[in-house]
């Protein structure tokens, strides 16, 4: 059977909770959400299983607070024994736009400290979406501002995004990066992406 690893990074503690930098953990939320799926507590992170057409699907919420994600990531990696090329992670981004995304198969960390740590353990090659969080904060604020919660109307600009998300994550399992890079990154462009993107073919 083939496995998949997707990685929604934040920061665990009630102190942390719906804050921007915990995007990653809001968008496997609501794939678990949807799909009825409960986390475990395990080693390195929280673990939800499930599986897509014949495919396994494992995901992790890392408990390693975010600068040292790598250890989680590696760990499942391995103890799975999941090819880095079925890895998906999901992190929030201050580049981008609030309520905007982007799905990459490879790339540089881009400051995240997060992907900065997986990267160092297993390299930049993997699939990442990357949740925009917006960069509306004066110089020298952005740990405030990453670390800030979302207010009711940003999250409701956020929503749609999200929701997405979760369809990016099936398609990622199902159709492959290329494919799901082709499909979705133009929705994530526009600053108000709608939910009812078309689902890929084989999730019909």
């Amino acid at each position: 059977m083939d496995k998949y690893l997707i990685v929604g990074l934040g920061n665990v503690g009630d102190e942390y909770d719906m804050t921007r930098h915990n995007t990653g953990f809001m968008v496997l939320d609501a794939f678990a959400k949807a799909s009825n799926i409960s986390f475990e507590d395990k080693r390195y992170g929280f673990i939800g299983e499930t599986t897509l057409k014949g495919r396994k699907v494992v995901l992790l919420k890392p408990s390693t607070y975010m600068n040292l994600s790598g250890n989680a990531v590696r760990y499942w990696l391995n103890k799975e024994n999941i090819d880095q090329s079925r890895l998906l992670v999901i992190s929030d981004d201050v580049a981008l736009p609030l309520g905007q995304f982007r799905l990459k198969a490879s790339g540089s960390n881009g400051g995240h400290n997060g992907l900065g740590h997986i990267q160092q353990l297993i390299g930049q090659d993997y699939a990442r979406l990357r949740m925009g969080i917006g960069n509306d904060y004066p110089v020298g604020a952005q740990i405030d501002h990453v670390l800030g919660r979302f207010s009711s109307e940003e999250l409701e600009r956020l929503q749609p995004a999200v929701n997405i998300g979760v369809d990016i994550i099936k398609s990622f399992v199902l159709t492959g990066i290329d494919f799901t890079m082709n499909q979705y990154n133009k929705l994530g462009k526009g600053s108000k992406p709608t939910a009812n993107s078309q689902k890929p073919k084989a999730d019909e």
